[in-house]
């Protein structure tokens, strides 16, 4: 089963690719390029940034991140990435059950 971070159809291709399953876990490589068009997602997420910098918006606040950062987004959360460099590689981790782990 493949998770795509969003619904929305990218005008470039598709920046994730999902590389471990197992149960509730997920792992994909995200290399989001130009802009992110992420919806909500269902469980919890974590980013480890890779390569690159930029910020994070979650509702209105902004996280500025750069390589070796972890990012946590509650399930549910509207967010996406933004001024992001075009080098940007994250790992993103999804886990527990749909609607997060409270």
């Amino acid at each position: 089963m493949k998770i795509s971070l969003s619904e929305t159809k990218w005008p470039e291709e598709i920046p994730d690719v999902e590389v471990f399953k197992h149960g509730t876990l997920s792992i994909l490589r995200f290399t989001p390029r130009g802009k992110d068009y992420q919806t909500p997602h269902d469980q919890d997420e974590l980013y480890v940034i890779i390569k690159g910098t930029g910020d994070l918006l979650i509702k209105e606040e902004k996280f500025s991140f750069k390589e070796g950062d972890v990012l946590f987004v509650a399930a549910g959360k509207e967010h996406r990435f933004d001024n992001f460099s075009d080098d940007l590689i994250t790992w993103a981790i999804f886990w527990g059950p749909k609607g997060g782990e409270g």
